[in-house]
């Protein structure tokens, strides 16, 4: 952990006593008073020592007296501290880890994998699991199909790896007649089977610089349906799956009616969280978002555990846990690590 410059490191014996008062708070959730320290530390100290200790981490902005309480419990920047550099990250245990195996079961389409993979990270931690939609340049396209709605509305069916299968409504600046969707379906079929919608996009940019002149109205018309079809505002690629949320009322700490409608709105308004995933895209392994870390007023108090997953070396989205700044990390970081190879590995094309 990078120190403010000037600012001296901590002892051994500060470190191991902010490792138990970070542990004895996530356990219980109850201010540490020194007299618990001393018992629970196992260290040669009096009272009167821990209490200099103490006073040296909350001087330090390690820990923090809340309201009149005698007892201490960690801030932001002493979990930070303790994440980065006193813990001990456990391995999965044979049952949770078979409960993944099953759950996640690669036969299974993707929309029901990432459902699945939400819903496990929920149940196994008792936090709130999310997952992000897988982006949507991952896979090939077999076939594709428009239907059309009514109010300039169609219905295009794609088919991606041969087995999995996406519906969604596209609105276009015109009406189209079946016949017209059908010419535009196998001229895009023609052109585009086979390849990874990042390469249709590729192949779309190129095709509407051609001169509008040399461009006769199927290709404008398949052009115009495809752009809508594949472009990449909002949509499905912005989403997530979230399950869970009721788990974080059992936290004395979140349980207020304030605290939970601002994290409730924050779900509901969805782009708080999709910013902090977006800033996990671009980065590798396990990131942790502590409290007032994410910026977002709502996240105060709660910490987000997130994992990119992978298939054929591919991003192709984020998972994770919101709880509590007090979760169990040691346990945490782990299960979102396992369930982010397994889902990556469960979609990956092929198996």
């Amino acid at each position: 952990m990078n120190l403010p410059f000037g600012e001296k490191p901590l002892s051994e014996r500060a470190q191991h006593l902010l490792k138990v008062l970070v542990h004895r708070y996530i356990r219980d959730g109850q201010p540490v008073g020194s007299r618990a320290l001393t018992r629970e530390a196992g260290v040669d100290l009096s009272a009167a020592s821990i209490r200099n200790v103490m006073a040296d981490l909350e001087e330090a902005g390690y820990i923090q007296s809340p309201h009149t309480s005698a007892g201490r419990i960690p801030t932001d920047r002493g979990y930070r501290f303790f994440v980065d550099t006193l813990l001990k990250v456990r391995t999965v245990n044979g049952l949770d880890a078979d409960r993944l195996r099953i759950r996640l079961d690669d036969g299974d389409d993707a929309e029901t994998l990432i459902d699945s993979a939400s819903n496990i990270l929920s149940g196994l931690t008792h936090l709130a699991g999310l997952v992000t939609l897988p982006k949507r340049d991952f896979g090939a396209i077999r076939h594709l199909e428009f239907l059309p709605l009514s109010d300039r509305r169609i219905l295009a069916i794609l088919v991606l790896n041969d087995h999995e299968v996406q519906n969604r409504v596209i609105e276009t600046d015109r009406d189209y007649s079946p016949s017209e969707l059908q010419q535009v379906s196998n001229y895009l079929a023609a052109e585009f089977a086979g390849k990874s919608i990042s390469e249709v996009r590729r192949g779309l940019l190129e095709s509407m610089q051609v001169d509008q002149q040399h461009m006769n109205s199927l290709m404008t018309a398949a052009i115009h349906v495809a752009h809508e079809l594949f472009d990449d505002r909002g949509g499905e690629s912005d989403d997530f799956v979230l399950k869970g949320e009721t788990n974080l009322m059992t936290f004395a700490e979140l349980s207020s009616v304030e605290k939970l409608k601002e994290l409730f709105e924050a779900f509901g308004r969805k782009r708080d969280i999709l910013h902090l995933l977006d800033r996990s895209l671009s980065a590798e392994g396990v990131q942790i978002f502590i409290g007032e870390e994410s910026g977002y007023r709502a996240f105060d108090g709660v910490s987000l555990v997130t994992s990119t997953y992978h298939a054929d070396d591919q991003v192709l989205g984020v998972l994770g846990v919101i709880g509590p700044t007090r979760m169990e990390y040691d346990r945490i970081i782990p299960i979102v690590d396992v369930t982010a190879r397994l889902l990556g590995h469960a979609l990956k094309p092929g198996q």
